[in-house]
């Protein structure tokens, strides 16, 4: 006998509740977004990327460094066992997938291979403010090119992708890095051990975070946190932090960095990146890339351990508040790089290859809080307030008319009265409320509202007379003006 079948038994009833990391996403929130994959899509498609589209889910051991030494492939990932025994988990980013892609249909397909995508990632991460377990993300890659001019180009896009978003000129910087810089600077100081390599770059990479003092603690022994926790450092010695530190302290230089890198001691790698950040320098100049728009940094570094080149970092350098007014910071709002080793996980072969990627979810929060939300307001639709249940296919007939105009509309269907459809109407941010009662139909008629007008007018408009005078709140007019009166009103609202 179930729960609810013994007698006496309270009903169970499960707690309303979204997991964390999984958020909910209204309409304004929705537009936003889809706004920004228009503007960025058109970008990339006019720089002569061909879209493409990957599912939802890889063979987990397509994923390489996110799994774990463990029977179940579900660390960072979030995994499942398929009806053959494969393991298969829901994709983590998507370069990932067209590594895969490209390594399946590498004979079939135009090279280099410049490829753009958006869709849903997810990760097995712990969330926090502005992390996710689930969002979306929008790429740019070109596989099959080891041009440096290649890297530029996606730097390049990234930056009329961003502006064509809604981030001014000025609003954001892109910040160059090559990693052989640091895998050079390190080798010269008898950094070989790949373990010190790794913690010694996740700690450069905190340098915004914790500032060059809490970088050298982790380049050292190590670094206790204010809230007690301990992280083992690097256990680099005074000589490799030194040379470390000489080499960061560049990345607060405005322009000459390039030169100042050159004095350095970097090896050969570090001066074979040296001369790719030249040609990325001069082809950048080339595309018409202001120095305001895109930098080079040598504290850029990414997180990533398959990067093998150029590195790049979009921060955003608007001021931004949060819902109390409360100044926030985002900081990086995208980033990439050069990967030529993904592709060969697959083959055995190398395969070069750049791309760049951003958060629209998070590029769509930092817009609104700096003021400038890319959706605007979510309009709903014109409400036709429903008066009598006989005349309902009048209603009807009514928002038929709207929409085969191309407005959009509804007729109320729930079982309110007038007051209640209007404040129904108000809260879907609809431009008007068609209102037609027995004399409208008599006579042919129908009475519009202007809903945003008494919108602007809560909002303090009432002292511009000639406005009001031009756009009065509530008219009755032919049925034949219905659709261009509406549309007079949502025209005045742009």
């Amino acid at each position: 006998m179930s729960q609810t079948d013994t007698p006496g038994a309270a009903e169970f009833r499960p707690e309303a509740r979204a997991p964390r990391g999984f958020a909910d996403k209204r309409a304004r929130d929705l537009a936003a977004e889809r706004r920004i994959l228009q503007a960025v899509s058109a970008v990339y498609e006019r720089w002569g990327f061909e879209a493409l589209e990957t599912g939802a889910f890889e063979f987990a051991d397509a994923l390489g460094k996110f799994l774990p030494d463990s029977d179940r492939p579900n660390e960072g990932v979030f995994a499942l066992q398929d009806d053959d025994e494969q393991w298969m988990a829901l994709r983590y980013d998507l370069t990932a997938p067209l590594a895969r892609f490209a390594a399946q249909t590498w004979e079939t397909l135009p090279k280099p291979f410049r490829r753009y995508a958006f869709g849903t990632v997810w990760r097995n991460e712990k969330p926090g403010p502005g992390r996710f377990r689930e969002f979306v993300q929008c790429d740019a890659d070109t596989v099959g090119s080891a041009r440096p001019q290649a890297d530029a180009e996606m730097v390049a896009m990234a930056a009329a992708g961003f502006e064509a978003a809604g981030l001014p000129r000025g609003a954001y910087v892109l910040r160059i890095n090559n990693r052989k810089l640091l895998d050079g600077l390190m080798a010269e100081a008898g950094i070989a051990d790949p373990r010190q390599k790794l913690v010694a770059l996740r700690a450069i990479d905190k340098l915004d975070r914790l500032g060059w003092d809490g970088v050298e603690d982790l380049l050292g022994e190590g670094r206790m946190d204010e809230s007690g926790a301990y992280t083992k450092g690097a256990g680099l010695d005074v000589a490799a932090r030194e040379a470390i530190g000489e080499f960061i302290d560049i990345s607060t230089r405005e322009t000459g960095v390039l030169q100042a890198l050159a004095r350095l001691k970097l090896g050969a790698l570090g001066e074979e990146g040296l001369r790719e950040l030249e040609l990325i320098e001069d082809a950048l100049e080339g595309m018409g890339v202001a120095a305001e728009q895109a930098r080079f940094d040598p504290a850029v570094v990414r997180g990533l351990e398959y990067y093998t080149g150029p590195v790049f970092e979009a921060e955003l350098l608007l001021e931004t508040t949060g819902d109390k007014g409360e100044p926030i910071r985002f900081g990086s709002v995208g980033g990439g790089g050069r990967y030529d080793d993904l592709v060969a996980r697959f083959t055995g072969e190398r395969t070069p290859a750049t791309g760049f990627s951003f958060g629209v979810s998070r590029l769509a929060a930092a817009l609104k809080a700096a003021g400038r939300d890319p959706a605007g307001a979510a309009r709903g639709p014109v409400v036709v307030i429903a008066f009598d249940q006989a005349r309902m296919a009048d209603y009807f007939a009514i928002a038929a008319e709207l929409r085969g105009a191309g407005v959009p509309a509804e007729v109320y269907l729930g079982q309110s009265g007038m007051k209640a459809q209007m404040k129904y109407a108000d809260r879907r941010l609809s431009p008007a409320a068609v209102i037609v009662g027995e004399d409208e139909l008599a006579a042919g008629t129908v009475t519009i509202k202007d809903l945003d007008l008494g919108r602007e007018l809560a909002r303090g408009v009432a002292d511009n007379s000639a406005w009001r005078a031009e756009r009065p709140g509530q008219v009755t007019v032919a049925r034949a003006e219905l659709v261009r009166v509406v549309r007079s009103i949502m025209e005045a609202q742009g």
